[in-house]
């Protein structure tokens, strides 16, 4: 079977309809929401002040947000994000979903146009893969490569994490994205979880922009894969914190601060048709028989 950025540039390959059936998908939507939730696992954002075991409120980068599979789950985690794609149709989809975060249409091998030390984090779900491609006569790979990985170095603030699941074609082609990783100024590695597992292998490659002040050596040791044997799994407090949270415990975040927010966003994007605020904002309604 051939490999989707194989076929056609990915603004082709994921048009309106490839774009909708992908979102529709129940089976991708899993998928999709295991690996960003490992995504923010291998970010290791720091504890929030109000309670250790969560993370910090943060500013996080999706590269490669598609229809914002994954920025729900950011935004379920408390996080504020925005998301860039070279997808018209999936960027579609995510304004159609009503997701939370800014989305900008971007070309990632042209660079990132923000603002040094703008983001806390960045994470991204099988994009990488796609700079490896030459779409066009005037395309290099490397050129793109060392420019993407460039522009994520400054916009990151120093001793943040970028994080990315991508499907290499070969460890040759792994040697070949970390080098321009390393070159730009990142340090890291990767990490494969399930490494004996034909169907659960994963590859994520976690990138440190830089060391805080003051920062111990050890604070950028790769973190543990899973399903190593002999290796203690890491997380797993977190991982069954957050698989309860998609069940029945998950919070709810419609509350009313959360209703009015969606309803400002709205009038800012000039949806038409929003209800006024008023004192019966998010009032819980009695069932009608």
């Amino acid at each position: 079977m051939s490999r989707p950025e194989h076929l056609a540039p990915p603004q082709v390959f994921y048009n309106a309809d490839e774009a909708k059936k992908y979102t529709n998908n129940s089976r991708i939507q899993n998928i999709q929401v295991e690996m960003t939730y490992r995504c923010l696992e291998l970010l290791g954002l720091p504890p929030s002040e109000d309670d250790e075991d969560e993370p910090k409120p943060s500013f996080i980068l999706d590269i490669g947000a598609g229809s914002g599979l994954s920025g729900e789950i950011l935004t379920e985690e408390g996080h504020e994000w925005v998301g860039l794609d070279i997808s018209g149709g999936m960027l579609e989809q995510a304004l159609e979903r009503e997701v939370e975060g800014d989305l900008l249409l971007s070309d990632i091998g042209q660079g990132i146009p923000y603002r040094a030390g703008s983001f806390d984090g960045a994470i991204s779900v099988s994009v990488l893969q796609w700079l490896c491609n030459a779409d066009a006569s005037s395309h290099s790979p490397p050129q793109r490569l060392l420019r993407f990985f460039t522009d994520l170095f400054g916009v990151l603030t120093r001793g943040s994490k970028a994080v990315f699941q991508f499907y290499p074609e070969s460890d040759e082609q792994v040697k070949f994205i970390m080098n321009f990783a390393t070159k730009a100024g990142f340090g890291g590695g990767l990490v494969v979880d399930y490494p004996n597992s034909s169907k659960k292998k994963k590859f994520y490659l976690v990138l440190f922009a830089g060391s805080p002040p003051n920062a111990p050596k050890a604070s950028q040791a790769l973190p543990s894969a899973l399903g190593v044997e002999g290796d203690k799994v890491a997380y797993e407090k977190t991982r069954e914190r957050r698989k309860d949270r998609r069940g029945k415990v998950r919070k709810n975040i419609k509350d009313v601060d959360w209703i009015l927010k969606k309803k400002e966003l709205y009038r800012a994007r000039g949806k038409e048709g929003v209800p006024r605020d008023s004192k019966y904002t998010a009032r819980s309604r009695k069932p009608r028989f």
